[in-house]
């Protein structure tokens, strides 16, 4: 399996969100007051609990990622069990906007739904790369999971 089958439609997310990313990331460090949150100890517990969450989630989906898809085999436990990626997912809700709350900008909560607005145009592709390999095997596996619309 080669690395592509790896990345999905994760390098075409990237290359859209990326330019946004470093833009916010710029801007705040250019102009740090018109982009904090002013969230003080608040925003670092929220910060905090969204990355004590999100980092552990989005690095078992990339573990089992590693392990399974080179195996040819479809993931249906642990993250991939609650939301059907996992991986876009966590870094978008939980990550990015855990470490703007920590840094104490709504930076971070730009990027964040940008991710999340790009994953979800471009993972009909993905899924549809994976209903053809796994058919009604992938079919079984959407109807289980825990949240299938996030």
């Amino acid at each position: 399996m080669n690395i592509k089958t790896l990345v999905g439609a994760g390098d075409k997310i990237m290359l859209v969100t990326l330019p946004f990313a470093l833009g916010g990331i710029a801007l705040n460090i250019l102009y740090p007051r018109f982009f904090q949150l002013h969230s003080a100890i608040i925003g670092m517990i929220i910060g905090a609990a969204l990355l004590v969450v999100g980092i552990p989630f989005w690095l078992f989906s990339v573990v089992q990622m590693l392990r399974c898809v080179p195996k040819n085999k479809l993931i249906t436990k642990g993250p991939f069990g609650v939301v059907l990626h996992p991986i876009y997912t966590s870094v978008a809700i939980l990550v990015i906007p855990g470490l703007g709350f920590v840094f104490d900008t709504w930076v971070g909560l730009g990027i964040g739904a940008i991710l999340y607005i790009v994953s979800r145009i471009f993972r009909g592709q993905e899924e549809k790369k994976i209903s053809g390999i796994f058919g009604t095997e992938y079919q079984a596996y959407r109807s289980k999971v825990l949240i299938p619309w996030l």
